[in-house]
């Protein structure tokens, strides 16, 4: 009987993986960055902003957060999180330098 608790303490360990499911951000790819114009690119800008606040409620410490750590020591939970939002940081930056590019022209 110990050797089956253990045996399930020890795969339980070994197994551990994030319980958090965060929302991934993909980057602009050459496609977007012919077709958004400047009225799109203000929607996917506030539509990334939008990502980053689900990744910061997503990262608050619930219930989920404790059985992240039982299963790998929240180190799964933690590389998810990060992963996520430099991501969405990355879409971001990418969007802003796109409009920056595209919509200061029109300005001018």
């Amino acid at each position: 009987m110990n050797r089956i608790v253990m045996s399930g303490v020890l795969v339980m360990l070994l197994s551990g993986c994030a319980t958090k499911q965060y929302p991934q951000a993909a980057v602009v790819t050459p496609e977007e960055t012919a077709m958004l114009d400047c009225k799109m690119l203000d929607q996917e800008i506030v539509k990334a902003h939008d990502v980053q606040g689900e990744i910061d409620h997503t990262g608050r410490f619930d219930a989920l957060t404790l059985l992240g750590f039982v299963g790998d020591f929240g180190l799964g939970n933690g590389i998810a999180k990060l992963s996520a939002s430099h991501k969405a940081d990355t879409r971001l930056q990418q969007l802003q330098s796109l409009k920056a590019a595209k919509c200061s022209q029109r300005l001018a």
